[in-house]
């Protein structure tokens, strides 16, 4: 049987305590997906938590002789599976989904996306927007992000209060902002974040300059002599558009993953995004240097930026992760949409049904994408001693039956709908589809209030 497919009932080797041991939380589930090993589905198993980790995975009829739970839930009729790691996001942009659609890449930034974040961006909207998209990803499934954007520390005390994990940006980008007037501004306050959240359980951070085409050699060097110095990652957009290739090598004499690897910036550090434009010399590269691709299919689809050679890099041993991308060009924060997308994508782009598996697909989605940010001792599988980060998903609907393979069924049938409960570090997040620590009420006004300030805003502007 193909380790895709496979359908196992075995237990991980365990330490009890000798007779019965009080833990928080008992899950019981008709099957666990843990990810590591790919492919494996463990049949009526339960999961341990305690203290914000993993205890245990074990047959849900064994349960009993070693676990006295405080909370015992019975999810029959769910896979659970590790929480989904969006390793790249600008998560304010929810606020402009829909803003300006159906535009290529440049002409969307430059007359429409750059001059409304000059107009909007303030502490506020980042605040309102990140509790759009985070309410977004714990509906969906996703426990972890990787945010880009404007006033991180407005994010890092959203993220705390909502109590998901995250990976914060420490944007640098050449021209001035509502954040920061110049490379050295960016920098001094994107240390000083790092610095403010740096005994925080669920915040990390990462430098991130914005893409070769905004920063110049100054910035970026300096870039890595902290990146090195703080050993965090470096996640920046790369080969996005031809037309960005294009100008770039008329301007330089060569293309930007070249001036890069020329900086040192190419590295086991790099979180590359994109990624749409490679050649055969550039993936050798990526794999020889160990370096990170985060592939957003969806959003490079809608602004027919290109294709990331995805089942090349893998076949080159490339780790790639999978991002959403900005709700303002996807235009949404569905990992499990994405998941489909990556796996279909990749087969058309290869000609290859057999490229990208279901089982590969989640493990971009997961294990890959936590692993790109330096977080998978935490997240990203389902062991114990991980962080309990962690969702249930209905099987038991019309739209996933007959059920024959579990996590076929999870990448290429499954929607966010189905998302019924998520943990983070052991806390019930959503349950039974409702979010417990967002105020789903109060963030739909406030996006109506947001649209139709922009809206009134911009028919004055054309008046």
């Amino acid at each position: 049987m193909a380790i895709g497919t496979a359908r196992l009932s075995c237990r991980p080797h365990l330490q009890y305590l000798s007779g019965m041991k009080t833990i928080d939380t008992l899950i019981h589930a008709s099957w666990v997906v843990p990810v590591e090993p790919e492919g494996l589905v463990l049949d009526d198993h339960c999961i341990a938590i305690h203290e914000g980790q993993i205890l245990a995975i074990l047959p849900s009829s064994e349960a009993a002789q070693h676990y006295q739970a405080e909370h015992e839930l019975d999810r029959r009729g769910h896979v659970l599976f590790p929480g989904l790691v969006n390793a790249h996001t600008h998560a304010a942009m929810s606020l402009m989904r829909g803003l300006a659609d159906d535009l290529p890449l440049m002409e969307w930034l430059g007359q429409h996306i750059w001059p409304a974040e000059g107009r909007w961006v303030s502490p506020e909207f980042v605040r309102d927007g990140t509790r759009l998209a985070m309410a977004e990803m714990l509906r969906s499934g996703t426990t972890c992000f990787n945010d880009m954007y404007f006033f991180p520390d407005e994010v890092a005390r959203q993220v705390e209060h909502a109590g998901m994990r995250a990976v914060l940006g420490m944007i640098i980008i050449d021209f001035p902002t509502a954040w920061a007037q110049n490379a050295e501004e960016y920098l001094h306050k994107g240390l000083a974040l790092h610095d403010s959240v740096r005994d925080s359980s669920l915040i990390s951070t990462a430098l991130a300059p914005h893409a070769p085409y905004t920063v110049s050699d100054e910035p970026l060097q300096k870039v890595l002599m902290f990146a090195e110095e703080l050993d965090i990652p470096v996640h920046m957009h790369v080969h996005e558009t031809a037309a960005e290739v294009r100008q770039e090598n008329e301007q330089r004499g060569q293309r930007p993953l070249a001036r890069l690897a020329e900086l040192g910036l190419l590295s086991p550090r790099l979180l590359a995004v994109h990624m749409t434009q490679l050649d055969e010399a550039e993936i050798q590269a990526v794999a020889d240097a160990n370096a990170h691709v985060v592939h957003c299919p969806e959003s490079n689809l809608k602004l027919a930026s290109g294709f990331c050679p995805v089942q090349k890099l893998l076949d080159a041993g490339v780790n790639v992760a999978l991002g959403t991308d900005g709700a303002a060009s996807n235009n949404d924060l569905d990992m499990l949409g994405e998941m489909r997308s990556a796996a279909l994508l990749a087969k058309g782009v290869a000609g290859d049904a057999a490229a990208l598996p279901a089982a590969r697909a989640l493990s971009m989605a997961t294990i890959n994408g936590a692993r790109a940010l330096g977080l998978d001792s935490i997240c990203g599988s389902l062991k114990p001693g991980k962080a309990a980060d962690i969702v249930a998903l209905r099987m038991d609907r019309i739209e996933t039956q007959p059920l024959y393979q579990v996590i076929s069924q999870l990448v290429y049938a499954c929607g966010r709908e189905q998302v019924n409960d998520v943990w983070v570090a052991g806390r019930h997040l959503l349950k039974d589809r409702q979010l417990t620590t967002l105020d789903e009420a109060a963030i739909l006004d406030s996006a109506r209030q947001w649209r139709d300030k922009i809206t009134t805003s911009d028919q004055e502007a054309s008046a």
